[in-house]
């Protein structure tokens, strides 16, 4: 389900690997997670894929009728993290940047 989502994100796969807290060059696990092998088994990848999927259920309650906005938002410049975008982010700062990116949405979404 996780991949089928950074698919829909239209990431590149050094920015899927990022996301999921892999060296940039392991294609061959995100491959073996395509074929439905589960992902990792530490726990920080469980809790990586996790706040994506929240990520993306915000989104969808944020753009429930544009899921081009709702997919698109995660590549797109963004003045609350200083007109980087959230996948930016998430790379720059690893998991303390996914904390940051799904609590802007949280409080979006509380709104």
């Amino acid at each position: 389900m996780v991949m089928t989502l950074l698919d829909h994100w239209k990431l590149s796969t050094e920015d899927q690997a990022a996301l999921l807290g892999l060296a940039t060059s392991n294609r061959a696990a995100l491959a073996r997670y395509r074929k439905g092998e589960a992902i990792g088994s530490s726990r920080d990848q469980y809790e990586r894929v996790g706040h994506l999927l929240g990520i993306h259920k915000n989104l969808r309650l944020l753009f429930p009728h544009n899921p081009e906005l709702a997919y698109g938002w995660v590549t797109a410049r963004n003045r609350a993290f200083d007109n980087l975008a959230p996948v930016e982010v998430i790379k720059a700062y690893g998991f303390a940047g996914l904390l940051m990116v799904r609590a802007y949405l949280d409080r979006a979404c509380d709104r």
